[in-house]
């Protein structure tokens, strides 16, 4: 009987079968690897011994391509490897790629390979990189994190196989040496020792040495000025580094060990890397783009950037020339500005002063962003008129009261400059003349904590612990001014601002950027606040009024407490601060003026209206360009415009040709009825309704047809349209406003109407050729540990302020 031949195949042959497989796996990955090699390396970019020799330096140009600035390429003193003693060669080697002299390709393979698998298994992108490596990285890469990607890394290790074959290990050292950036705007190891320690390299200490080779890693982390501690043991890392190398003794380790982190370190001092006039002109717009570009992952002292600003440098010459050449008069020199000028349509800083007679002064106090002083009356639309419009749907008509007032829980009492009442006004009359009574009055309406949070969502940072009084004056900044009136302009969209628009890498990558908006109201009460606004440059701060312009603005400024009046007499009847915030469809901006100490000196009455001059003065400029346009805004559908007369008792709506009577604005279904519908040039709502929750004027409605039109002053048509509504407004006691509810609409926009006329008990109003109010008078008062405050205007030479007292005791006002 035969046996069956057993064909199961053997232990060894499929051992043998695997690996086969393995082998032929793992060649054609490496072939597909060095395809994907192949493939990034024809487009690397291409590196010169002058790329190799060149600081790491970035430039800045505005957004019309102008080159403004240059950093870190003029503070760096090139020094030839034959100068730098072997003890520095030794301090970077050991720390930075110890195997250095022994990588003929300029790459460490078991190293790439250690980072690969670290790679895959953790999912991170780890480097590998060699001190040659490192080189092409300051050359023509950017250090973002964002960009360590596994293109840039094959790209890299090209390049350095490339640098490798071409220059010799010391030529690769000494650039390599001249490229590490130190901080402080100090490249290269040569300035760096003489900025830290004052000292040629070769007088340099292995503990110095030590010091100056660790700082490169990460610059301003291991700054000794700023982070000693961490300084220190980076430091320190280098020495157990060089001993490890057999690069100094046991007892050289332990004596640089021991020796303190500052020693031999020269004080600190500031560096300037140019002293042209463009530098000095855009300095504080400058400092802050730096910032917004090392917060997005760079460095702009060793990345090579091209950066892109939002800058218009003709713009931003000219904001400087204002303020220092004496196109405007400031009280003496140590008076000092903050401005800045925003794109409300996108939130782009076009310009920004942060200071006068700065001199070569090099990234110093940007006045224009600092939040340590008090906006005044600037704050009332942002805090107290907006949210009043938003949420309470009340109309520019809605009478308030200007009447004593005292700060609930306490017995401070709240007065305006002459410690007079108007009594019952107008809404518009009390933003417009700025009184600051019925501002607080509307605030509490509002309520603090909703009306906090429009105000935020507007770019403030007001605190849930502040007090009602921040209704007339919180801790703001131009920037913020700016922007939050920014809003109102562009129709309720708030933009973040924002300097940086493009960032361009060495190695080609282009990195852009904008500001997304966010709806922060409607547009109803956009229009509205702005339609108020446009009273402020026209009848009160004439100082500010560009003939022809479509324009509006508010007045700011605030007053001393009686406690720093009492330490210094001389603050009596002036200002702390000033503040003019005016803007068009095109443009926001925002003007601080005051002194750095403001204790010692303020500012008097004949100088509080300089805010508002610089921001006619430039305004005109920006004006009077070529490529200038100037729109009005067109009212939305959602806002009713009716003609009201005040006859002192009653209020009635009137036809537009009357004279006497106010052009006023209602949230659509929530305006009185109006008797001359489908007569005279109205836009209304549809159906029968009153203004229930509101002291404004209130008719009853006849009916009439839906087709309605507006000529509101003989301004130009807008939108043409008809919507026909079917719904009814009903009562409107308790509820919330809907833009686009009902009605028909076919309108006209207009400039603001006059002004004035109004009120109830104790009338008071600016008709255009009347004299309107004024800056602070230095009649304000305190009761109750209060303190007084005022705002600017000007009309026939007659002057007027406002005063007030706050809750906290703290100077602050319209």
């Amino acid at each position: 009987m035969s046996k069956k031949k057993n064909n199961a195949p053997s232990s060894s042959s499929i051992s043998k079968s695997i690996f086969k497989w393995i082998l032929a796996i793992i060649g054609v990955l490496v072939g597909l690897f060095i395809v994907v090699f192949i493939y990034y390396a024809m487009s690397a970019p291409v590196v010169s011994q002058e790329n190799l020799q060149s600081g790491g330096s970035s430039t800045i140009v505005d957004t019309n391509g102008k080159t403004i600035a240059s950093l870190g390429a003029n503070k760096r003193n090139y020094v030839t490897i034959d100068k730098v003693p072997q003890r520095v060669q030794d301090a970077v080697i050991s720390i930075e790629d110890k195997n250095f002299y022994n990588e003929p390709l300029g790459i460490d393979p078991v190293r790439i390979v250690k980072s690969a698998i670290t790679n895959v298994t953790k999912g991170t992108l780890q480097g590998a990189s060699t001190l040659t490596q490192q080189l092409i990285k300051l050359t023509v890469f950017s250090t973002d994190a964002k960009d360590q990607t596994f293109k840039r890394k094959m790209q890299e290790a090209y390049l350095a196989m490339r640098v490798s074959q071409k220059f010799s290990k010391q030529q690769i050292l000494e650039f390599y040496l001249n490229k590490e950036y130190f901080n402080n705007g100090i490249g290269g190891i040569k300035t760096a020792s003489k900025y830290y320690y004052g000292k040629s390299l070769n007088q340099l200490t292995i503990a110095q040495t030590a010091m100056l080779a660790g700082i490169p890693n990460a610059p301003s982390n291991y700054d000794p000025y700023v982070h000693p501690e961490a300084a220190k043991n980076r430091r320190n890392l280098v020495i157990y580094a060089m001993y490890e190398n057999n690069k100094i003794t046991k007892a050289e380790e332990t004596e640089a060990l021991n020796t303190p982190i500052d020693d031999g370190l020269q004080p600190y001092k500031k560096v300037s890397n140019s002293n042209d006039t463009k530098r000095i002109v855009s300095d504080p717009y400058i400092k802050e783009a730096i910032t917004e570009v090392k917060k997005k992952g760079f460095d702009p002292y060793r990345d090579n950037l091209k950066i892109t600003v939002n800058m218009d440098y003709a713009a931003q010459r000219k904001l400087y020339s204002i303020v220092n050449s004496g196109n405007v008069r400031f009280q003496d020199s140590k008076e000092q500005v903050g401005a800045t000028i925003v794109d409300p349509n996108n939130g782009e800083v076009i310009a920004m002063i942060g200071g006068r007679n700065l001199s070569n002064i090099q990234f110093g106090l940007n006045r224009a962003v600092q939040t340590s002083r008090s906006n005044g009356s600037t704050m009332k639309p942002i805090l107290d008129y907006g949210p009043a419009i938003e949420y309470l749907n009340w109309s520019t008509y809605h009478q308030v009261e200007d009447t004593a007032y005292t700060y609930a829980g306490t017995d401070i009492e709240l007065k305006d400059w002459d410690e007079e009442y108007e009594g019952q006004i107008s809404m518009r009359d009390a933003l417009v003349n700025s009184r600051n009574i019925p501002a607080i009055r509307t605030l509490s309406d509002v309520g603090l904590s909703k009306a906090k949070g429009f105000a935020n969502n507007l770019g403030m940072d007001l605190k849930n612990s502040d007090p009602l009084s921040v209704g007339i004056g919180a801790e703001a900044s131009s920037l913020q001014g700016a922007s939050a009136y920014s809003a109102f302009s562009n129709g309720g969209t708030y933009y973040k601002p924002t300097y940086v628009s493009k960032i361009e890498t060495a190695d080609g990558i282009t990195h852009r950027y904008s500001s997304k908006g966010k709806r922060v109201m409607k547009s109803s009460t956009a229009y509205m606040i702005t339609d108020m606004l446009k009273g402020v440059p026209t009848e009160y701060a004439t100082y500010a009024n560009i003939s022809g312009l479509h324009q509006a603005g508010k007045t700011g400024t605030t007053n001393y407490d009686d406690s720093a009046i009492s330490s210094n007499s001389a603050l009596s009847g002036t200002a702390k601060d000033a503040w003019y915030n005016g803007f068009t469809k095109n443009y926001s901006m925002s003007v601080w003026t005051g002194y750095d100490s403001p204790n010692s000196e303020g500012i008097a009455m004949t100088y509080q209206s300089v805010p508002g001059k610089v921001y006619k003065e430039m305004m005109e400029y920006l004006q009077d360009r070529s490529d200038s346009t100037n729109p009005n805004w067109k009212k939305p559908s959602s806002v009713v415009r009716l003609n009201i007369l005040d006859n002192g008792s009653t209020s009635a709506i009137v036809a537009p040709s009357s004279s006497g009577a106010t052009s006023e604005l209602f949230v659509k279904g929530y305006a009185p009825n109006n008797p001359y519908k489908g007569t005279e040039s109205y836009s209304s709502s549809s159906n029968s309704t009153s203004e229930s929750g509101s002291n404004d004027v209130t008719t009853t409605r006849p009916s009439s047809s839906n087709s309605e039109s507006t000529d509101e002053n003989n301004d130009t048509s807008e939108n043409n349209s008809t919507t026909t509504g079917t719904g009814t407004t009903g009562n409107d006691s308790n509820s919330n406003s809907n833009e686009n509810n009902q009605g028909n609409t076919n309108s006209n926009n207009n400039n603001t109407g006059n002004t004035g006329n109004s009120n109830g008990n104790n009338s008071t109003g600016n008709n255009g050729g009347g004299t309107t109010g004024n800056d602070n008078n230095s009649n304000g008062s305190s009761n109750g540990g209060g303190t007084t405050g005022g705002d600017t205007g000007s009309q026939g030479g007659t002057t007027q302020g406002g005063s007030t007292t706050t809750q906290s005791g703290t100077a602050s006002s319209k």
